[in-house]
């Protein structure tokens, strides 16, 4: 569990609420952490395991067997594997990172994030081995959560990882959404989009899955090892088409997608043993940071949790409501915590460092330069933001000339995609380390 202090920012020591705000941070994080998520929806009496009012006999099963993927399958399996006990036969968990103290019982298996590499690939084999030993009387429990497309891959014959590798970059920096590279990824990936289910020789699995999506798809979560693909092979040619990418990937990605056969689609029998249960979201994250804000006096507020599109279009829009706030009282009077979740994306067109988060926090401060009263925070909530130690940015209306008292201008950042530099020399940048989990990206608007 991250304590409050993991949250001091320049700007936060500075503010008489500081303390208040950091416990609010925290609070959002922790309620989604791992290993609560599954024990809220798992519990064992002897040999029944329930799961989300499902009861499996476990002495029906001649196996139990674990799969764990994901930014946060580490807490998840060591949580499963203690309400498991000794009726856990074996297991495989993947990774972004693998933190000491770890008890998990399983052989633990790093990939690589954002884009996937050689360990990826290596995962993505152990994975099939795995799957493929199964049996119909063996039980599988799959831990899915965010980054699980890139941690694990098993591409279609006819792709190489360096094909893979160039399409995740490419997709990356033309500022597609995390849905649209996951469709594509689904119907070029052996694993992705119901092939775990294909592949499992008819055994019963049951999924707990973790979401980082936008609107918590489960095709969409890792791109759905275990969900059917409602997407087809027009939708993703189309994708490529949006981003103007058809002579940017390589060929083998193009024939791929034209000839490779339709992904498993809703209704298929492959899925009547598969039970699919969603154990956390953003909207549980943004929750428990609004029931902590009322806690700290603030009135609390959800805006949304579906934020797409552009970082710097969606910091104009969020940065233009938190004033009309502020000048009206409307939704709600001050003091007042709003709450926005979901995942921006950005056009990489410098070469800085940053990510979405950070962005979006950048493209904000002239927005709200020298307007009194308010704060606009973005939290990562892996602890991460993009390929960075930073999970977001603090901004208020002193943000500005902060900065420009040492010389930074903010449209200079942005231009080169550079906000951690810009943000790391005001120190304020959020910086908790990972925190073991992922369920997209939180936006804080705060009224005082």
């Amino acid at each position: 569990m991250l304590s409050a202090e993991s949250f001091w920012t320049t700007s936060l020591r500075a503010a008489p609420e500081g303390e208040r705000l950091t416990r609010i941070f925290a609070a959002a994080i922790n309620a989604v952490e791992p290993g609560a998520a599954v024990r809220r929806f798992v519990q064992r009496d002897g040999d029944v395991l329930t799961i989300s009012g499902r009861a499996y006999d476990l002495q029906l099963f001649h196996r139990v067997v674990l799969l764990g993927i994901g930014k946060a399958s580490i807490g998840m399996a060591d949580a499963l594997a203690e309400i498991l006990g000794d009726r856990l036969s074996s297991g495989l968990v993947i990774p972004k990172y693998a933190p000491p103290g770890s008890h998990v019982p399983l052989t633990v298996l790093i990939g690589g994030h954002p884009v996937p590499d050689e360990r990826s690939l290596e995962a993505g084999r152990k994975t099939i081995d795995l799957v493929s030993s199964l049996k119909t009387d063996d039980l599988l429990i799959c831990l899915l959560s965010g980054g699980g497309s890139a941690l694990v891959t098993a591409p279609v014959d006819s792709v190489s990882l360096a094909d893979t590798q160039v399409l995740t970059s490419t997709l990356l920096a033309c500022g597609a959404r995390i849905d649209e590279i996951n469709t594509l990824r689904r119907r070029l990936d052996k694993i992705k989009g119901g092939g775990i289910a294909r592949m499992a020789n008819e055994t019963t699995i049951v999924s707990l899955i973790l979401s980082d999506v936008v609107g918590s798809s489960l095709e969409a979560i890792a791109s759905g090892p275990t969900a059917p693909d409602p997407t087809s092979r027009a939708d993703a040619l189309s994708i490529l088409k949006k981003y103007k990418l058809e002579n940017r990937v390589p060929t083998s990605i193009l024939h791929s997608l034209r000839t490779t056969p339709e992904t498993p689609k809703p209704g298929d029998y492959i899925f009547e043993k598969v039970q699919n249960v969603l154990v956390g979201s953003s909207l549980l994250a943004a929750q428990a940071a609004l029931m902590q804000a009322e806690a700290e006096g603030f009135h609390p507020y959800l805006l949304r949790t579906d934020l797409q599109g552009e970082a710097r279009a969606t910091a104009f829009e969020l940065a233009t409501y938190l004033r009309q706030a502020r000048l009206t009282g409307d939704p709600i009077p001050g003091p007042t915590c709003i709450v926005a979740g979901g995942e921006t994306t950005v056009t990489l067109k410098g070469n800085g460092k940053g990510g979405r988060n950070t962005e979006l926090a950048l493209a904000a401060v002239n927005e709200l330069a020298d307007f009194p009263g308010v704060m606009l925070a973005t939290l990562a909530t892996d602890g991460e933001d993009g390929p960075t130690d930073a999970a977001g940015a603090v901004v208020t209306g002193g943000t500005f000339h902060r900065a420009a008292g040492l010389g930074l201008h903010p449209g200079d950042f942005l231009e080169r995609n550079d906000s951690y530099s810009f943000f790391d020399a005001l120190g304020d940048l959020f910086k908790p380390g990972s925190t073991g989990t992922n369920v997209n990206d939180l936006v804080f608007l705060f009224i005082f």
